[in-house]
């Protein structure tokens, strides 16, 4: 084998799965739920999850199911409102002023 072919080889490590097999994929199960789930409120993609399609699937009605039934927010909007408190409101150009 070459030198050149040498340097490409990798060392792959296998990932543990983010969800194991006694874990329950239910939308009561909030610590389960929120691993997969952004700052902003997202659901997080399955690339990003490592989850197979099943499991991503489940995931996603559970968040759904639990948003629905307000266990859970749509969206976060805790750090929108900090910024907005810090952000001092100032008059626009446009405005006239009389």
């Amino acid at each position: 084998m070459d030198k050149s072919k040498q340097l490409f080889r990798r060392s792959f490590r296998r990932r543990l799965p983010p969800i194991e097999s006694g874990d329950k994929i239910d939308y009561r199960n909030m610590s389960l739920i929120s691993r997969f789930i952004s700052e902003q409120g997202k659901i997080l993609s399955r690339r990003v999850n490592r989850l197979t399609l099943k499991q991503q699937r489940f995931i996603t009605i559970a968040i759904k199911q639990a948003r629905i039934l307000s266990s859970l927010p749509f969206r976060n909007n805790e750090k929108q409102l900090d910024r907005a408190e810090l952000i001092p409101r100032t008059i626009s150009p446009r405005t006239k002023k009389k």
